[in-house]
């Protein structure tokens, strides 16, 4: 999603230089296209254990602690995004009710956009609690 993004930013610039006429509606779609491409990554992220981790205070601890707070910051990082995606979800079903669109030249219905950011959270809630467990039973 983001590299077709770029590709689409690249293209729009180019066109822009050489006719004066870039592609219409890019805005929109870079606004939905990143937006997506983040909440994808942060999903990615979790399950791969590779966001930023704040360990400076806790490296010397032993294996075992330093597991148990991995866990609990898991714990919590995993219901606060399973209820964004609560959140998330409700949005969705209320643009889709009232017909919201982008704002932009190109008037994209955005509930499809928000109730993938939905199912993005959703996943990065439950990669997070997966996790969570694991480190809790000593598996990290």
């Amino acid at each position: 999603m983001l590299l077709a993004t770029a590709f689409m930013v690249a293209a729009s610039v180019l066109m822009r230089w050489l006719a004066s006429a870039p592609i219409t509606g890019d805005v929109e779609m870079v606004q939905i296209g990143g937006g997506l491409a983040v909440l994808g990554f942060l999903a990615y992220g979790t399950l791969m254990r590779s966001n930023i981790f704040v360990d400076s205070f806790t490296t010397w601890l032993p294996r075992r602690v330093t597991q148990a707070i991995d866990g609990f910051w898991n714990l919590v990082w995993g219901v606060t995004a399973l209820v964004l995606a609560e959140r998330m979800a409700v949005g969705a079903t209320e643009a889709l009710g009232n017909g919201s669109t982008t704002m932009g030249l190109l008037g994209i219905p955005i509930w499809w956009a928000i109730g993938i950011g939905a199912l993005c959270f959703a996943v990065t809630g439950l990669m997070a609690l997966t996790w969570a467990e694991r480190l809790a039973r000593g598996r990290g």
